[in-house]
């Protein structure tokens, strides 16, 4: 066991010490998009949201460097990631419509001027509507709006990027 503990000196100081950083990392990036959902006005579940896909992509990079400090035998690897990529990249291409949504379900969370409880009006040709709607709730991959008269509209995050929005004061 000691061999083990000495031979293996710099890559165990090395995972000790990216695992740190990545503990240190992930406790400031929580604050920050907590601070931002704060600040903001979002609601809790939209910030946790946020939060969980932030968390998921630090653990995909945290794997990526373990694997470059241990010294992981990158044929191999290549040709399991390669097939898992494959196998992903079909699935995915099958549902770009949804990644879309969730890609900008989390920047309407941190770059766009409304939130829940704004009047908005959507400038589309397909909805022929000139009644504002009031936004309900920001998901992962729609908006829910409301009109006065009580009728409900699930709009697309990718469109809601896409179309004209104006915000009513």
């Amino acid at each position: 066991m000691n061999n083990y503990f000495s031979k293996n000196q710099t890559e165990l100081l090395a995972t000790l010490i990216t695992f740190l950083v990545f503990i240190i990392l992930k406790i400031i990036i929580t604050k920050l998009v907590k601070k931002t959902g704060e600040s903001s006005k979002f609601i809790e579940i939209r910030t946790n949201l946020v939060n969980r896909y932030i968390t998921i992509i630090l653990y995909i990079i945290l794997a990526g460097v373990f694997i470059f400090i241990w010294g992981v035998n990158l044929r191999e690897l290549g040709i399991i990631f390669s097939s898992i990529f494959t196998i992903l990249g079909i699935a995915l291409f099958a549902q770009w419509s949804i990644l879309s949504n969730l890609s900008a379900g989390v920047i309407l969370f941190f770059a766009y001027p409304f939130k829940i409880g704004d009047k908005v009006r959507i400038l589309d040709n397909d909805i022929n509507s000139e009644t504002p709607y009031l936004i309900e709730d920001i998901k992962a991959f729609h908006v829910s709006l409301r009109k006065e008269s009580g009728e409900l509209l699930v709009y697309p995050n990718s469109l809601m990027m896409q179309k004209a929005v104006a915000l009513i004061a």
